[in-house]
C-alpha cells in the first residue's frame, strides 16, 4: 500500500512512523510545501532551545527509513497538486498540515505598522521561507507581547537576549545582526487573566529570570487580584510552581539591570494607538476575575508605550482547497481521523495533528493523535488496497507541476548551512534565509531511488 502524508512536522513524521511499525509492506511519501523537513521543530522552536530542536534527530531517523521518501517543495491544494489528483496517486492520504493562521485581537489599530503576530516574528528569526521582510526592531525601545503562553515567553526571551548568546545558534545572520543592534530595553508580557491561568510552563518562565543583564518585574498588586495566587496550595502543580516563581520576583527589590521584562496581568487590549504613523502605545482595560475562570472589564484603562506589538493569543487552522473545513473549529471534520465529507466518511482521506484536533497540546501529543489516525487507516486498508494506483507517483507529481526536493536535496541544504556557519565563524550551521537560497543549495546530485 502507498500512503501520502502531507506535512513533515511531528504529526506527519509520527504518522509515517506508526504506519511503518504496523504494516511491513507500506510505502510512505512524506510531502511538504517547504524544501526542508521537520515543520515547527525547524521553524517554530526558538533557536536557543537546543534540547527541543534536537528532536529533529528523532524525526530524521524516520525520514531516512528505506520505505519512506521525503518530497519537499510540493504544494498541495491551491496552486499546487490538487487534493483529488493526490487521492488518485495513493491508496490513502493523511493531511498533517497544522494550524497556519494566528488568532487576531480584533481591536482598532491592530493593522498599524509595528503590530505583528508572534508567528511572523518567529518566522523571521527562524528563517522561514515565507517570513516577511526585516524591520521588526527598527526604532523600538519598548515592546508589548500580548499573551502568556510559551510562544509569548519565547519571543519575549529573544527580544531580551544579547546577540552574543545567540551567535552559536542557527539563527539567520540578518536576524542576529538586527538583534545585535536592538535598543529594546523593556518588554511587557501581558495577560487578560491572572497568573494562575497563564499557559506558560515553569521551565520556560524561569528562563526569563536567568537572562544576563535582564530583570523580570512583577507587580505584587496584580498578583493579589488573583485569589489563587494569594494561596496557590490548591492549584495543580504546574500552575502552583508558576505562581511561586512570580511571587518570588514580585518580592525582590528593584535592581539595576539594563533590560526589564515586565509581566502584567488582568489587562485586556482594547486599542493600539498610533504615533507618527505607526503603533506607539497599547490601551488596556483593567480586568478582574469573574469567579468562573475568566475575567471581566472594570471600565478603568491604562496605556503602555510600545513601538512593537506582538500578539500571541493562539493559532487557527486554515482551509486546504479540496478538503472540507469547519470554520468554527478551524479543523477538518473527521471521525477518529477519517475525513468526513458531509456526514459520510471520505474513503482514503485522513487527518492528524492540529488540523485534526485544533492547536492544543505539546509536541508529544501528536504521537497518540497519529496512532489513532493510523489505526483507522489500517482498519480500512483491505478495501483501500484493492484500488489500482501508479507504481511510482513521483513522475506523475512532476507532471502535475511539482518540483520535489528529495532527501539528497535536503542533505545538500544541510551542507550549505554548515558551510555558511563556518564562513561566518558562528560555531555551527546557520539557516539559509529564503526559498531562492534553499533551491540554489540543492545541487541535484543524483536522485533518491527509494521506492523505485
Amino acid at each position: 500500500m502507498r500512503v501520502a502524508v502531507v506535512g513533515s512536522g511531528p504529526s506527519g513524521v509520527y504518522t509515517a512512523q506508526s504506519l511503518l511499525q504496523q504494516d511491513p509492506e507500506v510505502r510512505v511519501d512524506v510531502l511538504d510545501r517547504l524544501p526542508c523537513p521537520y515543520g515547527l521543530v525547524r521553524y517554530g522552536v526558538a533557536p536557543d532551545h537546543e534540547k527541543i530542536k534536537s528532536l529533529q534527530h528523532t524525526l530524521r531517523t524516520v525520514l531516512e527509513e528505506e520505505r519512506v521518501r521525503f518530497l519537499g517543495g510540493v504544494e498541495v491544494g491551491a496552486g499546487g497538486v490538487p487534493v483529488a489528483r493526490l487521492r488518485e496517486l495513493y491508496h490513502a492520504v493523511v493531511y498533517c498540515v497544522g494550524a497556519a493562521a494566528d488568532r487576531r485581537l480584533g481591536v482598532p489599530g491592530e493593522d498599524l505598522p509595528g503590530s505583528w503576530s508572534a508567528t511572523e516574528f518567529v518566522s523571521w528569526y527562524s528563517a522561514h521561507p515565507d517570513a516577511v521582510a526585516d524591520g521588526f526592531l527598527r526604532g523600538v525601545r519598548s515592546a508589548v507581547v500580548v499573551g502568556v503562553g510559551n510562544v509569548a515567553v519565547d519571543v519575549t526571551r529573544i527580544l531580551a537576549r544579547g546577540s552574543a548568546e545567540l551567535s552559536a545558534s542557527d539563527m539567520p545572520q540578518a536576524a542576529l545582526t538586527a538583534l545585535a543592534a536592538s535598543r529594546v530595553d523593556t518588554v511587557h508580557m501581558v495577560g487578560r487573566r491572572g497568573p494562575s491561568q497563564a499557559r506558560f510552563t515553569t521551565k520556560e518562565l524561569r528562563e526569563l529570570g536567568s537572562l544576563p543583564e535582564t530583570e523580570p518585574v512583577v507587580k505584587a498588586a496584580e498578583l493579589a487580584l488573583d485569589p489563587d495566587a494569594a494561596d496557590p496550595s490548591g492549584l495543580p502543580s504546574a500552575q502552583r510552581r508558576n505562581v511561586e516563581v512570580l511571587r518570588g520576583w514580585a518580592a525582590r527589590p528593584p535592581g539595576a539591570a539594563r533590560r526589564r521584562i515586565r509581566l502584567r496581568f488582568f489587562l485586556r487590549p482594547v486599542e493600539l494607538l498610533a504615533r507618527d504613523g505607526r503603533v506607539g502605545a497599547v490601551r488596556f482595560e483593567r480586568t478582574v476575575p469573574d469567579g468562573h475562570g475568566g475575567a471581566t472589564g472594570t471600565g478603568r484603562f491604562e496605556e503602555i508605550e510600545a513601538q512593537l506589538v506582538l500578539r500571541s493569543v493562539g493559532y487557527r487552522g486554515v482551509p486546504l482547497e479540496g478538503l472540507p473545513f469547519d470554520p468554527a473549529r478551524g479543523t477538518v471534520p473527521h471521525r477518529a481521523g477519517r475525513v468526513l465529507r458531509g456526514v459520510a466518511v471520505a474513503p482514503g482521506e485522513y487527518v492528524a495533528g492540529w488540523i485534526k484536533r485544533g492547536p492544543t497540546g505539546v509536541i508529544g501529543t501528536n504521537r497518540p493523535c497519529a496512532k489513532e489516525t493510523v489505526a483507522s487507516l489500517l482498519a480500512d486498508a483491505p478495501a483501500l488496497a484493492r484500488r489500482e494506483v501508479p507504481a511510482d507517483p513521483l513522475p506523475l507529481l512532476r507532471a502535475a507541476g511539482a518540483e520535489p526536493v528529495e532527501w539528497s536535496g535536503w542533505l545538500d541544504i544541510e551542507r550549505a548551512e554548515a558551510a555558511l556557519g563556518a564562513a561566518l565563524g558562528r560555531g555551527g550551521p546557520v539557516k539559509l534565509p529564503d526559498r531562492a537560497a534553499l533551491r540554489e543549495a540543492v545541487g541535484g546530485a543524483g536522485t533518491d531511488r527509494r521506492h523505485g
